[in-house]
């Protein structure tokens, strides 16, 4: 989402996506924590791809220090009890990295890529096998036996070199916004102006927008749409993307044209540190509970985040990753893509929010296959996953949730 989306913990740091920050920008993370290209028609999984033109070479980086671990030669890991279930939704993930791993894009990124024996081929003949394998699987512990035979697996290191990873979760938010100014809708979101690149690096939000977020005279005329919510508005950027309804009853999407050149702080650490939260209450809900019962905060809190971001019209197009392909609820994860395999299959051991037979949520203990499609800008290391949980209310609640621990792990064919 070109992870500006909002992240239940990645928001922009605060999702996604949309182009320099991404849809997966996380919510919780970004905006609780410190908180594109266009890739061509689907291949044929069952046949390989026509090798993408290699670009002109440039000169390759310093490798950075060694972030995946090949594990023992038969490691045993969780069964992945919704597999079948989400079967098809998986199976689309699969053909969108598919698309990404053809491009241009993907054969440099995999140049550079700096894991020995990670390469371009391998992920896509890795992704090739697993397709073939969760369409012929009567059961998930069918696969998950064949996937043991077949794949090794690659560990991060997490954040402490044993592989601990932490998880948050970010969204695409539905929102009413309308398109022009009203007594009701007054926060507005804005185009990119065409002076952004003589000042991008210098002007903070609140030079933007002001204490209030009304103060927005050096943007006039690049209003894309209001909101009525001044912090509804803010989450937008910290996500990255939405889903608007319009007040005239058309639908919208739009996604990131550009940020401004500061740093991102995560307003619900600047509540914790402020003692206005606890550290173990740091979830989105719990943000947004405060803002509600002390609106004032508003105007001390949201000038902390430094950091602007400027939207496009994307036409109705689904949630978009930084792969610029779409990503897949809670089967689309982002993560730090200088040190991971963009586009590949992982799996990764978390807690992650489900609705129990009373329809409510609470957080179990799960293993999942999931595509790397995504980044953002709150994610950054070995020990940072973001898990993509969808759109709209329902899954901005499952989002706000995400916050624990785990492990992460890349699946490549052994040959």
């Amino acid at each position: 989402m070109k992870r500006l989306l909002v992240t239940g913990a990645s928001f922009i740091a605060g999702l996604a996506i949309g182009t320099v920050v991404s849809l997966s920008c996380n919510v919780v993370e970004n905006a609780l924590q410190a908180s594109t290209e266009a890739a061509p028609a689907n291949p044929t999984p069952t046949v390989n791809p026509t090798p993408a033109a290699t670009p002109k070479l440039q000169p390759t980086p310093a490798l950075p220090p060694l972030v995946l671990q090949p594990l023992p030669k038969r490691a045993d890991f969780g069964l992945d009890s919704q597999v079948l279930q989400d079967r098809q939704a998986l199976i689309r993930g699969i053909d969108q990295s598919l698309r990404y791993l053809q491009t241009p894009k993907a054969v440099e990124a995999y140049r550079r890529y700096p894991v020995k024996g990670v390469s371009r081929d391998r992920v896509d003949r890795s992704l090739r096998r697993f397709r073939e394998l969760v369409l012929k699987s009567r059961s998930a512990a069918e696969l998950q036996k064949a996937v043991q035979k077949e794949f090794a697996l690659y560990q991060s290191v997490g954040k402490d070199n044993r592989g601990t990873v932490g998880f948050t979760g970010y969204f695409e938010p539905v929102h009413t916004a309308s398109r022009v100014r009203t007594a009701e809708y007054r926060y507005p979101l804005f185009r990119l102006p065409p002076s952004f690149d003589t000042w991008k690096g210098k002007l903070t939000r609140e030079d933007l927008e002001g204490k209030d977020g009304l103060q927005t005279g050096r943007l006039k005329g690049s209003e894309l749409v209001w909101m009525r919510d001044r912090l509804e508005a803010f989450l937008v950027q910290v996500q990255g993307s939405a889903r608007l309804t319009l007040t005239d009853g058309r639908t919208m999407t739009i996604g990131v044209a550009g940020l401004t050149d500061l740093p991102y702080t995560g307003i619900g650490r600047e509540l914790v540190k402020d003692g206005k939260l606890r550290l173990e209450d740091l979830q989105l809900p719990n943000v947004i509970n405060y803002f509600k019962q002390h609106p004032a905060d508003l105007n001390v809190y949201l000038p902390r985040n430094r950091r602007f971001v400027f939207f496009r019209d994307t036409g109705g197009a689904p949630a978009l990753g930084s792969l610029g392909v779409p990503v897949t609820a809670e089967r689309s994860i982002a993560t730090d893509k200088a040190l991971m395999p963009p586009g590949a299959l992982a799996l990764v051991q978390t807690q992650l929010p489900v609705f129990n037979a009373q329809r409510q949520l609470e957080q179990r203990s799960v293993n999942r296959y999931v595509l790397d499609q995504d980044t953002g800008g709150a994610i950054k290391g070995a020990g940072r996953v973001d898990v993509f949980m969808g759109t709209g209310e329902q899954a901005g609640n499952k989002a706000g949730l995400v916050n624990s621990t785990g492990q992460l792990y890349y699946l490549l064919l052994k040959s």
